[in-house]
C-alpha cells in the first residue's frame, strides 16, 4: 500500500479526489475502499456525472418508485441529495481527523443560475441546508456573476468549490472573493473551506486544435515552432496560476486571516484525464504535484495513477519555461484569454445540456418504473 503513488503524492502535500459519483459505490464499499486503501480524500460530483449513474442504473428505481407525484425537479434533488449524503458520511472520519483540510464532497448548483448571482446563492443556501453536513463543498461557477455569489457564501460560512476557471485572470478573482468573504464572516474561520478549480487538459486540447490549423500551411520551420506548443500550455497555465496562488496567500492580508484560522484556498487541478492518446495517461498529475493543491481524477485516471505515477516536486519547478511557453503561444498568434473564455461558455454548455437530458430521461424513467 505505501508504494501506490496515490497514496505517496499526499507526502507531497497533494491530496487525491475522485471525480465519480454513483450509488454503487456507495452500496458495495467501492468508495470505502478507494477511501482506505487508495487514499482518496475527497469527491467532485457534476450534473454529467450524475446523469451517466441515475439513467444508466436501476440502483435508484426504488427511489424514484417511492417518490409517484413529486416533479422531476424534486426526484432529481432527492436523489442527488441522498448520494451527497452517504458520500459525505463516508469522508466524514477523514474531515474530522484532517480538521477540515480534506474530507469534502462537492454538489453543484444548477448549471442554469451560472449567469444568476442571487439565484445561486438561494440554492446554495438551499443544498447546504438539504445536505446537511459539514463536509459539503458547493461548486459554483467562476464567471463573471458567480464571483459575488462566492463571497457571499464564504461570508456565510458556507464551504465553496470554484468551478470552471481556465484563466489566471478568473483564478485571481475567485482568491479574491474569499478573502472578502472570510473578511466579512464575523465568526470563527476555521472550518470554511474553499477549492479553486483550474482546468487542464481542455486547454490542451483547444490550442492543440488551433495549432494544428496552423501547421497544416506551415514550412518546415514554422512546423517545429508550433509542434514545440503542442500539449504545453495546460500545465504551463496551471504553474503560473500556482504562483499566483503562493503570492495571494503567502501576503500580510491572507496572514491577518490564518490569524483566525483561515486555510488558504486551494488550488485543485481538473479535467485531469488525458484526451489526447499521444500523451501520458497521467501528464496532468505528474506534471503538477506540489504543496496545498488537490487533483480531482476521473476513475481511468485514478486507476492509471495508481499503476504508473512517477512522482516528483513538479509544480514550483520550470517557471521560466512556462512563461516562455505562454510568450510563444502569444507570438505565433493565438490567444489564450480568447480560448479560455471560449472555454468557459463551452463548460457551462457541457453541464447544461446533460441536465437537459437528465430530467427529460428521468421523467421518462420516474413514467416507466411507476408503470412497472
Amino acid at each position: 500500500m505505501a508504494d501506490n503513488p496515490l497514496i505517496h503524492l499526499h507526502d507531497f502535500g497533494q491530496s487525491v479526489w475522485i471525480d465519480d459519483l454513483r450509488r454503487d459505490m456507495i452500496t458495495t464499499g467501492e468508495l470505502q475502499r478507494l477511501i482506505e486503501a487508495e487514499g482518496v480524500r475527497g469527491l467532485t460530483s457534476n450534473p454529467a456525472i450524475f446523469e451517466k449513474a441515475i439513467v444508466g442504473s436501476a440502483a435508484y428505481d426504488e427511489q424514484i418508485r417511492a417518490a409517484r407525484g413529486q416533479s422531476v425537479d424534486a426526484v432529481y434533488e432527492n436523489l442527488v441529495v441522498k448520494d451527497i449524503q452517504d458520500a459525505a458520511d463516508l469522508f466524514r472520519p477523514l474531515y474530522e481527523s484532517s480538521e477540515g483540510a480534506d474530507g469534502y464532497v462537492s454538489l453543484e448548483v444548477s448549471p442554469y443560475l451560472a449567469r444568476d448571482t442571487e439565484g445561486t446563492i438561494r440554492e446554495a443556501h438551499h443544498l447546504w441546508e438539504r445536505v446537511g453536513r459539514p463536509n459539503l463543498m458547493i461548486k459554483v461557477p467562476g464567471t463573471a456573476e458567480g464571483i459575488p455569489a462566492i463571497e457571499a457564501l464564504i461570508a456565510a460560512g458556507i464551504n465553496v468549490n470554484v468551478t470552471l476557471l481556465f484563466a489566471r485572470a478568473a483564478y485571481a478573482e475567485a482568491a479574491e472573493a474569499y478573502l472578502r468573504g472570510l473578511e466579512r464572516h464575523a465568526g470563527p474561520l476555521e472550518r470554511i473551506a474553499s477549492v479553486a478549480s483550474f482546468f487542464l487538459s481542455r486547454i490542451d486540447t483547444a490550442v492543440d486544435d488551433l495549432l494544428q490549423v496552423q501547421l497544416d500551411a506551415a514550412d518546415a520551420v514554422q512546423g517545429e515552432r508550433l509542434k514545440s506548443l503542442q500539449g504545453r500550455v495546460a500545465i504551463a497555465n496551471a504553474k503560473l496560476a500556482y504562483r499566483q496562488f503562493q503570492q495571494i496567500f503567502e501576503s500580510e492580508r491572507f496572514a491577518a486571516l490564518a490569524a483566525r484560522g483561515a486555510k488558504p484556498q486551494r488550488l485543485l487541478w481538473a479535467s485531469t484525464g488525458t484526451k489526447n492518446p499521444d500523451y501520458r495517461d497521467v501528464r496532468y498529475v505528474e506534471e503538477l504535484v506540489g504543496p496545498a493543491t488537490v487533483n480531482t481524477m476521473p476513475p481511468a485516471t485514478l486507476k492509471a495513477c495508481a499503476d504508473h505515477c512517477e512522482l516528483r516536486p513538479s509544480l514550483e519547478a520550470g517557471l521560466a519555461d512556462a512563461e516562455r511557453t505562454l510568450a510563444e503561444l502569444a507570438a505565433v498568434g493565438i490567444d489564450l484569454d480568447k480560448v479560455t473564455a471560449d472555454l468557459l461558455a463551452d463548460g457551462l454548455a457541457k453541464f447544461t445540456a446533460p441536465f437537459d437530458k437528465l430530467l427529460a430521461s428521468l421523467r421518462a424513467k420516474t413514467e416507466a418504473v411507476v408503470a412497472g
